[in-house]
């Protein structure tokens, strides 16, 4: 991140959308034989067992990325590959040292108490988990900087398998180009840009394949899938009205908007609501005016994620007129920033990402109060 880390706020933008699609950069992809298929929603990879290897496929790794595929080839250590690939391809499994550029890279490594394989991170400030914070503070797990400020010394020094990056545009290359001239593997993820809770919750699959952990990443995919498609039939049985909601803030006075067809815009419908623009439809962000988002919000009976406010009288700081909307007035406004870091990481964007059926009874409970008793939300606090 890397910005993932680094700037919240920014986060709060792009983890909402889905990838753009007018990039012109391509890759040749490598064609692999069919195997054993262990991917079921996530859209941005795929991942194929076969007799000699797993076949790693990571698809338009970031915004703007368009027919781009990069094919990895997982080999256990020992053993011998039957497929023609280019040793820059191959990386031997299970990986023990690796550099993570994200926090919800870390929480799947976590999932599958793997933590120990972690020799380095980007921005360690921002990290919520207090145990690989403390690897950090005894200097166990080093901060390697991030982008620009990458440190090259200290990423040798930590002898990664593998660094796994986190892209927001071809601007990456730049900085990925360095860490492989020092003979160094690395493996963007793009978790971040998939449409759907539980597709962003399957990418912990592509770790499970790196650690050799697949049957165990398979049972917490599988378990968090049926506790999340348990929940949304439940929510749609014992619910009648669908509460209009509306996100975010505007940043320098534009405010990006969450397309329909975006990740948050399937949590608040499959929560019991209704998206305020959930008939809209776009590959990336959608700028819109303050006073365009204004006139709808005047439909909005719920209020969620407002990035880094805190207290109502922030918002009306930034445009007294909010003080005329029904969802200020009665008080429904919720953050999901109750888990927060003594240095503001976010663990909705750490933990959340394994558990989407949290996230998702979390705001249904917002949504409709009572239908799940006294349920106190995890991620989620509401705004005074």
């Amino acid at each position: 991140m890397n910005r993932t880390l680094l700037y919240p706020w920014v986060l709060v933008i792009l983890v909402s959308f889905i990838s753009c699609s007018s990039g012109k950069e391509k890759q040749k992809a490598i064609v692999h034989p069919e195997g054993k298929k262990a991917v079921i929603m996530a859209e941005r990879f795929t991942l194929s067992r076969t007799d000699s290897c797993s076949v790693l496929t990571i698809i338009n790794p970031w915004q703007g990325a368009e027919r781009i595929e990069q094919v990895y080839y997982l080999v256990k250590k020992g053993r011998k590959i039957s497929i023609g690939a280019d040793s820059g391809s191959v990386i031997h499994v299970p990986v023990e040292r690796i550099i993570c550029m994200s926090t919800t890279h870390l929480a799947m490594i976590k999932a599958l108490r793997m933590e120990d394989a972690i020799a380095g991170v980007s921005g360690a400030g921002y990290i919520y988990d207090k145990g690989i914070s403390e690897k950090v503070r005894r200097g166990m797990v080093s901060d390697v900087g991030y982008e620009a400020g990458l440190n090259s010394e200290l990423i040798v020094k930590c002898a990664p398998d593998l660094v796994m990056m986190y892209g927001i545009g071809s601007e990456s290359a730049g900085y990925v180009s360095r860490i492989r001239e020092l003979g160094i593997k690395v493996m963007f993820n793009a978790d971040y840009l998939e449409n759907d809770p539980l597709a962003k919750a399957e990418w912990i699959k592509l770790f499970g394949a790196l650690f050799c952990k697949e049957d165990l990443a398979d049972t917490i995919f599988n378990s968090a899938s049926r506790s999340y498609n348990q929940l949304r039939a439940f929510i749609s049985q014992n619910t009648v009205n669908k509460p209009v909601v509306m996100l975010g803030m505007p940043f320098r006075d534009t405010w990006f908007i969450s397309p329909g067809n975006s990740f948050v815009s399937k949590l608040i419908e499959d929560a019991g609501g209704e998206y305020l623009w959930k008939n809209t439809k776009s590959s990336s962000s959608m700028p819109y005016s303050l006073e365009k988002v204004y006139m709808q919000a005047l439909k909005a009976d719920y209020w969620l994620n407002t990035g880094t406010i805190s207290s109502k009288n922030e918002i009306t700081s930034l445009d007294p007129r909010f003080l005329k909307l029904s969802c200020y007035r009665t008080g429904n406004i919720f953050n999901n920033n109750k888990r927060l870091s003594p240095g503001g990481g976010n663990d909705y964007w750490e933990s959340g990402v394994v558990s989407p059926q949290v996230i998702l009874k979390d705001i249904a409970s917002i949504l409709h109060p009572g239908l799940f008793g006294d349920y106190e939300p995890v991620y989620y606090t509401k705004i005074k």
